[in-house]
């Protein structure tokens, strides 16, 4: 479980998040939506301590972070997996090495164990047959992919996404929304979803959260956000284009 507790964080006259609070349930897919500046991504530095709070608490099943020392924080991290917005794959390894990269710098596996691990998560992701490429020889799709086989390479208890969609064109957008919602359900891991589209936090996401200027002001399932009555809300989706009311009496299959 994820909880923010009165979470003040300023940069500079910047007020990012003014006592912030929420709660995320283990098992539980949170789609962070909300426009550019609301404070989505600083949540998730927060919740692997990139940068800390200046008043307030982030707690990892009751244990907040802020008191805990370098190593014991080491090991809060293992804990998780990150997908970064850009991917953050070392250009001049294959993708296999990058995938690889966990495990060697954090484990003691030995390279029979590591290849093994290393070949299911690529296949998991339909690479494969590409584990030789460099990334600057693959599509940013592909890209984004290897970046979740490293994300899952650890086995992580919560996996955090940073806009897993962004730059990528609606028909690959939707490809990764699909590999993600299978990766979701079938780790069992907590997942935190930053993203700018709305429509993947609907078909991935148990519930959206949305921020404006660093406070929840909804936090919802997909088929309860779009019938928000909250004004902010309401400008959000019209400015997705999406309408009031959309998809809240679909029918909501297993996404695969």
């Amino acid at each position: 479980m994820i909880q923010f507790s009165q979470v003040h964080k300023r940069y500079g006259e910047n007020v990012v998040l003014d006592e912030t609070n929420f709660t995320i349930e283990q098992g539980e897919t949170v789609a962070i939506v909300g426009f550019s500046g609301a404070g989505k991504s600083v949540c998730l530095r927060h919740m692997v301590r990139l940068t800390g709070p200046d008043e307030g608490s982030i707690l990892i099943d009751g244990t907040p972070l802020e008191m805990l020392n370098r190593q014991e924080m080491r090991r809060m991290r293992s804990r998780f997996g990150v997908l970064f917005q850009g991917a953050a794959l070392l250009q001049w390894m294959n993708l296999f090495d990058n995938v690889a990269l966990p495990l060697r710098e954090r484990t003691e596996c030995d390279e029979a164990e590591i290849k093994e691990r290393v070949e299911q998560c690529l296949e998991w992701v339909g690479l494969l047959e590409a584990a030789d490429r460099l990334p600057s020889q693959v599509s940013g799709g592909m890209q984004k992919r290897a970046g979740l086989a490293r994300a899952i390479v650890m086995n992580p208890e919560i996996l955090l996404y940073d806009e897993p969609t962004s730059g990528l064109d609606p028909v690959t957008s939707r490809k990764i929304d699909r590999l993600i919602a299978k990766t979701n359900r079938e780790q069992s891991a907590t997942s935190v979803v930053v993203t700018h589209d709305l429509i993947s936090a609907m078909d991935i996401a148990t519930r959206i959260m949305m921020l404006h200027e660093g406070r929840v002001v909804e936090y919802a399932t997909p088929e309860d956000f779009v019938c928000s009555k909250v004004a902010v809300v309401q400008q959000f989706l019209e400015a997705q284009h999406i309408p009031m009311g959309f998809g809240s009496g679909d029918d909501q299959d297993e996404k695969e």
